[in-house]
């Protein structure tokens, strides 16, 4: 038997920078970047190499370390949005985690004045400009490559199911789009995104990625966007399927509950056991009625061949790996599942919060406010 995963964890966010007086999106990451490296900024964890640009100059990423369990992501990624929250205050900005900005139009952004950036905007063009969106991914270690690819073919499943937790972009250029997840749709546009195909092996995988290198359609394995893929650099599988999440407690449950569900596919795998693999093409089925609906929607049970409350396929699976939630020491952390699965995602609180006030700026306001929750 194979060594089982360390099941490590690292979580990257993408965070929208806000003016305040506008409430819209502001070009400022050179300018947050250059007082990290003159002054060697180290709050928290904002150090030169924590802090990096994106494509959009109103868009910053930053990324966890490698964590050994759920309880050091808590502390690493509460840290983190402390430090880039008080960095922007510094420069009279806010921060906001969310995946798409309720009113800001995607023409008016700048974009990063990087040679890769450059590079991405002349090869896919107006594709690039309007990929004004921000998510959360997940990195979940795993060494064995087979496993992975066993992971990533049954996790697609599941894919549906994590995005309607994590909605957060109901709003595009100051409009309700009818889309908990429109981060989503705008996504689709890109090449090798969405849900990947099945592959029956790591060794069938790097096959697939070396005739695109060898053929010039990519550089290397980071242009593959999948909603999950195995890491081309790191041993890792990676989640990205999630718009960013506006409450870091609810983050924090997310990530703990993709950890769980990899532990559970392992404990399987042990056992000889594995979950059914369905085709990519009724996984998006249920991927659009995520993006849609978010958790108040129905999702098909493709086992049962019935549509059932997305509430309810979202409990099934907490029963399901409860034994890996209480083995990994998440009990506590994956609890703002269940009031999602109550209340709503951020998707949901911000189409509340705009029918009372018919304001786009109290939306964005309420946003700041919810990003700086502990």
């Amino acid at each position: 038997m194979v060594k089982r995963p360390s099941l490590t964890i690292g979580v990257e966010e993408e965070y929208q920078i806000i003016d305040p007086s506008t409430r819209g999106l502001k070009a400022a990451i050179t300018e947050l970047m250059e007082q990290t490296s003159t002054q060697n900024v180290e709050k928290g964890v904002l150090k030169e190499h924590a802090i990096k640009p994106e494509m959009h100059q109103s868009m910053v990423e930053l990324g966890t370390p490698i964590c050994q369990n759920i309880a050091q992501l808590a502390e690493e990624l509460r840290k983190q949005r402390e430090s880039i929250i008080s960095l922007a205050e510094e420069h009279n900005l806010a921060i906001v985690a969310a995946a798409t900005h309720p009113f800001s139009h995607w023409r008016q952004q700048e974009i990063t004045p990087f040679d890769r950036y450059k590079g991405v905007v002349q090869d896919m063009q107006i594709l690039a400009q309007r990929l004004l969106i921000f998510g959360m991914h997940v990195h979940i270690g795993i060494e064995d490559r087979d496993f992975g690819i066993d992971c990533m073919n049954v996790v697609r499943y599941m894919l549906p199911h994590i995005l309607a937790l994590s909605t957060s972009s109901p709003f595009w250029m100051g409009q309700n789009t009818g889309f908990k997840s429109y981060r989503s749709i705008v996504f689709e546009d890109f090449p090798r995104s969405g849900v990947p195909e099945r592959f029956e092996s790591w060794g069938e995988f790097q096959r697939f990625v070396d005739t695109l290198i060898n053929t010039g359609c990519i550089p290397n394995g980071s242009k593959i966007w999948w909603d999950v893929r195995p890491h081309y650099a790191f041993p890792t599988i990676e989640f990205r399927v999630c718009d960013m999440v506006t409450r870091v407690d609810e983050a924090i449950a997310i990530a703990a509950l993709i950890q769980a569900v990899v532990a559970w596919l392992w404990e399987l795998r042990r056992r000889n056991i594995t979950f059914r693999i369905y085709r990519r093409d009724y996984i998006e089925e249920n991927k659009r009625r995520a993006v849609q609906h978010g958790i108040d929607g129905k999702l098909i049970d493709f086992g049962k061949y019935t549509e059932v409350p997305t509430r309810q396929l979202v409990r099934e699976i907490l029963r399901l790996v409860d034994e890996q939630v209480e083995e990994l020491g998440s009990r506590e952390a994956i609890e703002p599942i269940y009031r999602i699965l109550e209340h709503g995602t951020s998707a949901d609180r911000q189409l509340r919060v705009f029918e009372k006030t018919r304001d786009m700026n109290a939306v964005v306001d309420h946003l700041i406010a919810e990003t700086r929750m502990p």
